[in-house]
């Protein structure tokens, strides 16, 4: 497909998506609960469709080799498919973000003010090998008013062909028109290109995904965009810490699913307890399966516990690993270690395990970033687990949007004012 070809597809998608978001903008709140519910009746109704597509994508993913992480990020079955479906009942039981009054005045003319949340408009979602963004993303928008323009992988094709024709199949048991979910072709690198160029065909792009996605959307796009993020997030343990709970929040940060952003990439540790902590952590980590990556101190440890280590270097500590690695470093002081992470953290998580209040709240103040964790996993910087039913992404920027972005987040607001014949003199 060439890049008139592609750009006039995208186009026409927009035009299409955006004539059916009149059924959707201006719905009532019933009727887009209502089309989630059946929505997630009619994934569990297609699962084993579901599945056979998904099946077709992991075989072909298996036989390129695709990394074991990207192959989990992949991977639908049948728990996951019934995760999903729950999770679109939360958020079918979230407040209607659309028509909150923001702001309320009435003028000395007599004119009466009000600021509302409305709809973007066009959304369009960049993504990689995650099949099940396609759905968060569709609901979100759906609930939220937007009509989605979706653009996953090419490796996640049949996945996301089948889970697109399921949503619409449920729209069409609804008053809102199934067209207001496209889903554009990833067989062609140039149809990303024209999404991202769609200036007032398109009103919003976001990108999900790697470091390198992120950054040739945002570089890229001629359309706004919201910047998510990559996940080079760190756990510090203070000199402060409960270590009893320090172990488990460390390997639950790395391991729990350590192909997502919000997983664990680097562990400091404050050099006043790291002759207690240190074996502790590198042993488990160990036995978690999880290459290690050390400063000097780490490596020493290492080698006293016969576990094998490897030299960390600058690009270990910029790395965001989506798989079982870490880097291991012992810091002198918390600022220290807060140094570490604005040099090589992408403002996503950061967690600290203390006991000080004092250190706790130094930690938040100078961290910069989406979240902070105190005494937590980095694991629970996520939509569902934040209330926010599911999220479209994780923006790491400072504008409109920062954190997981659930349904106020893909909102914009209109001034509307009243009057009675009032003119400007």
């Amino acid at each position: 497909m060439n890049e008139n070809n592609s750009t006039q597809l995208v186009e026409k998608l927009a035009g299409e998506a955006r004539y059916a978001a009149r059924t959707l903008s201006h719905s009532p709140y019933e009727t887009r609960v209502k089309a989630l519910h059946l929505i997630s009746e009619q994934l569990i109704l297609d699962l084993p469709e579901i599945l056979q597509a998904n099946e077709r994508d992991m075989q072909e993913a298996v036989s390129q080799n695709m990394p074991t992480a990207m192959q989990d990020r992949l991977l639908l079955n049948e728990n996951r498919i019934k995760s999903i479906a729950q999770a679109v009942l939360k958020v079918a039981a979230l407040p209607d973000p659309l028509g909150i009054v923001l702001r309320s005045r009435k003028l000395e003319n007599g004119l009466d003010l009000q600021q509302l949340t409305v709809p973007f408009g066009v959304v369009g979602m960049v993504y990689e090998a995650r099949p099940n963004v396609t759905i968060d993303a569709a609901i979100i928008l759906l609930m939220s008013g937007n009509a989605a323009l979706l653009r996953g992988s090419a490796s996640a094709a049949n996945s996301n062909e089948i889970l697109v024709k399921v949503m619409k199949r449920a729209l069409a048991k609804s008053d809102i028109s199934p067209e207001v979910i496209q889903l554009i072709p990833s067989n062609d690198r140039e149809t990303v290109t024209a999404l991202l160029h769609a200036r007032g065909k398109v009103d919003l792009v976001i990108p999900r995904g790697s470091a390198n996605l992120i950054r040739t959307v945002v570089d890229e796009a001629k359309v706004p965009t919201i910047e998510t993020g990559a996940g080079v997030c760190h756990v510090y343990v203070d000199s402060e810490a409960d270590l009893s709970i320090a172990l488990p929040i460390l390997i639950n940060s790395k391991t729990h699913r350590p192909s997502v952003c919000n997983a664990a990439e680097t562990l400091l540790v404050h050099q006043e307890i790291s002759e207690q902590f240190l074996p502790v952590a590198l042993k488990e980590l160990n036995n978690a399966k999880v290459k290690i990556n050390g400063d000097e101190s780490t490596l020493k440890v290492g080698k006293e516990l016969g576990i094998e280590i490897n030299a960390a270097t600058e690009a270990n500590y910029f790395t965001e690993y989506n798989a079982l690695e870490i880097n291991v470093k012992v810091v002198p002081d918390l600022i220290s270690a807060i140094d570490h992470i604005a040099k090589y953290g992408t403002k996503h998580t950061e967690s600290i395990i203390t006991q000080s209040k004092k250190n706790a709240d130094q930690f938040i103040a100078l961290s910069d970033c989406a979240a902070v964790m105190v005494n937590a996993s980095t694991r629970f910087t996520d939509g569902e687990e934040m209330g926010f039913g599911a999220e479209i992404g994780i923006s790491n920027q400072k504008l409109h949007a920062r954190g997981p972005m659930g349904l106020e987040q893909m909102t914009t607001t209109t001034w509307v004012v009243r009057g009675n014949g009032q003119i400007r003199i």
